[in-house]
């Protein structure tokens, strides 16, 4: 596994690795990239499962990105862990990591914002503002910068995906966009790098958010249609002190929120426990298991 810790040390490795794979012909091998922030846990392995299977060159970066945070956010706090990350990695069989610092990505009078309208406006968009922002600019640099042809999400980030998915179509990226499912602790919690913080009774608490996506769910597939009564049967299932931010029920595609709900809607959730703020989703299906 090589590191590179400059744009011109990741673009000199692409290039090496992707010479080595086929070097007799003009086949170009598959590169695949996940952008993390560190702090790498199974469900981002997961993410980097996925991409080693499917592509020839895999590519992985750790960058916690200072734009996609607020003042007064956890940016400081944000754990970072980069031996035992790299050490992830390499046993996961990636071939480059890129771990830029912050001065590679950002030069001191960088001005260029990137905005994604309309699906932006609501739910995490409202309660962070130029949160999307950040992360449309930090992935639109690195989808240049790795020039991959396959990048991987995780879908508990839902409205972010479908941010960068946006964005990458209206900005005619040449690359695939793959979500992957949600990983789960064994009581449901989504796997987050913030599950760190929750400690005691906060952590058991926390778990009743994905309690109530299963219970809205069953809802669901027993006939439920009306939002406000299903989303009234998730917020039941939530313990103190878990304290709502928004449950919606949403177009899939749009994330418009929905009177009456439909199969392939998505259900999106915020909450705090504690200090910590908590996102997660499911997909509704009808009659089967729900996704993730």
């Amino acid at each position: 596994m090589e590191v590179a810790y400059t744009i011109e040390e990741l673009r000199q490795a692409r290039r090496r690795i992707c010479v080595a794979f086929a070097p007799e012909d003009e086949r170009h091998p598959r590169v695949g990239f996940v952008p993390t922030m560190g702090n790498l846990h199974e469900g981002h392995m997961c993410l980097v499962k996925r991409m080693t299977d499917e592509c020839e060159v895999s590519v992985v970066s750790i960058f916690v990105n200072p734009t996609q945070f607020a003042p007064g956010e956890d940016f400081d706090e944000y754990p970072r862990t980069p031996d035992a990350d790299l050490m992830q990695c390499e046993d996961a069989g990636v071939d480059l990591v890129f771990f830029p610092e912050e001065d590679q990505l950002y030069l001191e009078d960088h001005s260029t914002e990137i905005v994604v309208h309309r699906l932006t406006e609501r739910y995490c968009g409202a309660a962070r503002p130029g949160h999307f922002a950040g992360v449309a600019l930090v992935v639109a640099k690195l989808l240049n910068i790795v020039q991959p042809d396959i990048a991987y999400f995780g879908q508990k980030d839902y409205q972010q995906f479908r941010v960068i998915e946006r964005m990458v179509r209206d900005l005619d990226f040449p690359v695939a966009l793959s979500m992957c499912a949600t990983v789960r602790e064994s009581d449901g919690l989504a796997m987050s790098s913030r599950n760190a913080y929750l400690k005691g009774d906060d952590r058991k608490a926390a778990a009743t958010i994905y309690q109530g996506l299963q219970v809205l769910a069953e809802a669901f597939a027993a006939g439920e249609r009306d939002s406000a009564a299903l989303k009234e049967a998730a917020r039941a299932e939530l313990a103190e002190p878990v304290r709502l931010e928004y449950l919606e029920i949403a177009d899939a595609w749009s994330l418009e929120p929905k009177q009456s709900a439909a199969r392939g809607d998505v259900v999106l959730v915020a909450a705090h426990v504690g200090e910590t703020r908590l996102i997660d989703n499911i997909v509704l299906a009808a009659g089967e298991e729900n996704a993730n």
